[in-house]
């Protein structure tokens, strides 16, 4: 038998009085939102999935003294916000391959995979429907955006507090004095440091949005680009695969440090290492960061099956693909929701 609803001060009450139940289904609402925002802040879904908890956690020992003077959905965003601050106090920023280093030339390595929480990484699924919808004044970035690779990549560049100011009002669109008051800063504080993050965020992102040119490619012509990247893959057809991106397109592979740039040169490393004799692939389609992705399959013949290698997060232009973003996480597949092996007749 299903419990009957109960509304947000009832269930607050329960919640206050010790019950679990009542403060799982009181904070559940929120929790797909305040994972975007620690993904945002951080840059990584593992450590959201950490900051997450650990700001559950602190909501459910500090939920007797919420008195409710502001919303228990502001609350809860002060809580985790400051979980994420606190967490990168004790972390280095987050780049993407093309802010660490130069690109390297056709005949170049990518180099040894440098390992650590330096990376910023894909969020798979994030993006499909809007997160926290509610139509705001104080809003300046749509919130499928906001969750892009590119943006995502840009916040990192920015200081903690910045950062944390810039999603709470541009993003989530909560006023001036209730992210002051959510940062312990003042109003004026807030404003000047969201002058300075516009400006930096925005000398980063070149629009248009990827959620704009996916509107633009509509349905079936989106479905035939991602045929056509499945079947190269599968095909290792170097010829077909690089009629897809742009001229200039950019190729970069965390946690490898090194990058291409140019279809040429990209055609060329595809030639001597992921397409070289001998090399099978399966790629299934998927979203990341509201962009297309696919979740690359190597052979594996000692194993007999197909096992995780990457994840093609890819941008896109009016002229085709302009980057492709190959994460090398094959140990994180079960945690993105893919399946973490591949049979030879398997879908």
């Amino acid at each position: 038998m299903s419990r009957p609803a109960a509304d947000g001060s009832v269930l607050i009450a329960a919640a206050q009085g010790g019950d679990h139940d009542a403060y799982g289904r009181l904070v559940a609402p929120h929790q797909a939102a305040l994972h975007a925002l620690c993904y945002r802040m951080l840059g990584s879904a593992a450590d959201a999935d950490d900051a997450l908890q650990e700001a559950l956690l602190r909501a459910w020992r500090g939920l007797r003294r919420f008195e409710g003077r502001s919303s228990l959905r502001t609350w809860l965003y002060m809580i985790a916000t400051n979980s994420c601050l606190k967490m990168l106090s004790r972390h280095d920023k987050r780049f993407l391959p093309v802010d660490y280093g130069p690109s390297v030339g056709p005949e170049g390595s990518p180099g040894q995979a440098v390992e650590g929480s330096l990376w910023v990484e894909p969020h798979l699924g994030l993006g499909a429907e809007p997160l926290d919808a509610r139509p705001s004044p104080e809003a300046r970035y749509d919130e499928r955006e906001s969750v892009e690779l590119a943006f995502i990549a840009a916040l990192q560049h920015l200081p903690a507090r910045q950062r944390a100011a810039l999603v709470l009002h541009d993003v989530l669109g909560f006023p001036g004095e209730e992210v002051a008051t959510m940062l312990g800063s003042t109003v004026a504080s807030v404003y000047s440091a969201l002058q300075r993050a516009h400006k930096a965020v925005d000398d980063r992102l070149s629009p248009p949005s990827q959620q704009v040119v996916l509107r633009e490619y509509g349905k079936d012509k989106l479905c035939r680009l991602a045929g056509a990247y499945v079947e190269a893959w599968e095909r290792a057809d170097v010829n077909a695969l690089v009629k897809l991106p742009t001229e200039d397109v950019v190729l970069s592979m965390p946690p490898l440090p090194g990058w291409y740039e140019g279809r040429e040169n990209v055609a060329q490393f595809l030639r001597r290492s992921p397409f070289r004799a001998g090399g099978r692939w399966r790629l299934v389609e998927t979203r990341a960061n509201g962009q297309l992705a696919f979740a690359n399959y190597l052979w594996d013949a000692s194993a007999g099956r197909f096992m995780p290698h990457s994840v093609d997060l890819l941008s896109l232009s009016g002229a085709g693909v302009k980057e492709i973003t190959a994460f090398l996480l094959p140990e994180r597949f079960p945690g993105f929701g893919l399946a973490p092996q591949l049979e030879p007749a398997g879908p």
